[in-house]
């Protein structure tokens, strides 16, 4: 044996009840789990009083540049996780030709800046040369944690349709369909959509269920962010359901969650709507974050028609006067499709970051009205991100209870003051859902954060704390860990994570990230991942 980790207390990630175990690791891999492993290895680890379990997965992450900016990326790492799913919310750098990407660049500044801060060129326009790029990331040496990958719809609409709010044409449609296929090929795992981001909203859902036909031969699933999480939420949910449905897809939801006042208490009629569609065989899965307050950039509040076009166009908008007032009437009035059909409520925004540094004053300030909101806009060229405080703890703990819910942080790393999920997602629900109010039980959460999501990727050799498996293991105290991140300090690491493994390389040792780079590209094949 390379290591024997000694008397700790094995959560398998099945939702099964834990035992007290050694788990033996050679080249690699889980060789041996057992009361009492004989003899020992290379090396040995006492971990009694800790739990281990399978490497969390983070089923909705905003890591596409930072794995590529930070070595250490200790985000995520700290937090136990060894998986991470890029792609999301239908934008993402590839597939694309160099005015998509250069657009796509700017567009999702606020999530991810624009890159010009890492010492490389955006020399990829496929899926496949992205992934590879994860690999030889940093020298050759990889990247810090394990990534999969999304096909990202918006992205792929972008490169064949433009950004215009227009139907496809049957050519173009055949293209993204090309496009995707292509992805899939190449190693995506799914299909994501951003249905409340230009261009990917001006899809219709029977442009959708095309895309998702193409999805569903490869075995891969589609992650929708929907066209509302406010007013019409319930339908946009149907529309997933059903499309999907119609293509023979699987679904995933992404950051599944009803927001602002009047979807209050309402979480029991989307899940009443999910178990309809799961007793008629339906496929579904979703994933949340353990926190109220939603996190995005602050240009995604406006009005489909204002963000038409592409961020060029839009910032002129903003510059018109006469233009700039009907986005103001569209938000504060009618409720614009960007702020999901709701009149927005200033002072339930946040800004988190901001690109240019001149605008830094503004971070951990609430937005007082559209005046600022658009000088925030326009000098930041539509860079700021936002915290958005329109959640209700009732319905996100109705949510996590579901027996198909898996956990996801949503995490955006860019800006002075992220949401704290970023840093603190699976700590979070560990210690605080876990522990301190019981909503889980130790043993159903594991489930949710590794062996579930490795099912949803049809990854045969994760997830679970089983002989022939990928050593990707955390090791963590149950009665101390817990989410360092706050609102005020969104940067501070967990504690209670002394040990995090990768393909049995030490990636957090004594509660430190170590240098090691065992993260990979994982890519969906017939029979799993890499």
């Amino acid at each position: 044996m390379d290591l024997v980790i000694r008397g700790a207390r094995i959560v398998d990630g099945t939702g099964g009840p834990s035992r007290i175990a050694d788990v033996g690791i050679r080249e690699g891999r889980i060789a041996e789990v057992g009361g009492r492993i004989a003899g020992g290895g290379r090396h040995t680890l006492d971990a009694r009083g800790l739990a281990l379990a399978p490497g969390f997965i983070d089923m909705h992450a905003h890591s596409d540049l930072a794995l590529l900016r930070d070595p250490d990326h200790g985000a995520k790492a700290a937090q136990g996780v060894t998986l991470e799913v890029l792609g999301q919310d239908g934008l993402s750098y590839a597939p694309a030709d160099e005015r998509t990407l250069t657009e796509v660049r700017a567009a999702i500044a606020g999530w991810n800046g624009t890159g010009e801060d890492i010492d490389f060129d955006f020399d990829w326009r496929t899926v496949g040369g992205y992934l590879d790029r994860l690999d030889r990331a940093h020298g050759g040496r990889g990247i810090a944690v394990n990534a999969a990958y999304l096909v990202p719809q918006g992205t792929v609409r972008a490169q064949v349709v433009g950004w215009g709010d227009r139907p496809a044409a049957p050519a173009e449609l055949d293209r993204m369909r090309t496009l995707v296929t292509e992805g899939l090929e190449q190693g995506a795992v799914g299909m994501s959509s951003g249905l409340t981001y230009t261009p990917g909203m001006y899809a219709s859902g029977a442009e959708l269920t095309e895309l998702c036909r193409v999805v569903a031969r490869y075995g891969g699933y589609y992650c929708p962010h929907h066209r509302s999480y406010g007013r019409g939420a319930l339908a946009a949910y149907a529309e997933m359901v059903e499309l999907t449905r119609e293509a023979g897809c699987a679904l995933h939801l992404a950051h599944a969650t009803m927001n602002f006042g009047e979807n209050q208490g309402r979480a029991g009629e989307l899940l009443a709507l999910l178990d309809g569609a799961l007793a008629g065989g339906a496929d579904i899965t979703l994933d949340s974050y353990p926190y109220t307050p939603g996190c995005t950039t602050l240009v995604a509040l406006l009005p489909s028609w204002a963000n038409e076009g592409g961020p060029e166009a839009v910032l002129a908008r903003l510059a018109d006067d006469a233009e700039a007032e009907r986005i103001r009437y569209a938000l504060e009035v009618e409720g614009a499709d960007g702020c999901h059909g709701v009149p927005v409520d200033w002072s339930t925004i946040e800004i988190a970051g901001t690109t240019d540094p001149a605008y830094g004053a503004y971070v951990g300030t609430r937005v007082p009205d559209w005046d600022t909101a658009r000088a925030l806009l326009l000098g930041d060229r539509l860079g700021p991100s936002i915290l958005q405080h329109v959640g209700h703890e009732e319905n996100v703990r109705a949510i996590m209870r579901h027996p198909v819910h898996t956990g996801g942080s949503d995490g955006i790393l860019q800006g002075a003051k992220p949401h704290p999920r970023a840093y603190g997602t699976f700590p979070h629900y560990l210690g605080h859902y876990v522990r301190e109010l019981g909503v889980l039980s130790l043993e159903e959460c594991v489930a949710h954060l590794s062996g579930r999501p490795a099912a949803r990727l049809r990854l045969p050799d994760r997830g679970l704390v089983r002989v022939g498996h990928r050593a990707d293991l955390v090791l963590f105290d149950p009665l101390t860990v817990a989410a360092g991140s706050t609102y005020e300090h969104p940067r501070t690491l967990p504690t209670g994570i002394p040990y995090v493994l990768i393909d049995g390389r030490f990636v957090v040792r004594d509660g430190r990230r170590t240098d090691v780079l065992a993260g990979r590209a994982v890519r969906r094949t017939p029979h799993g991942g890499r």
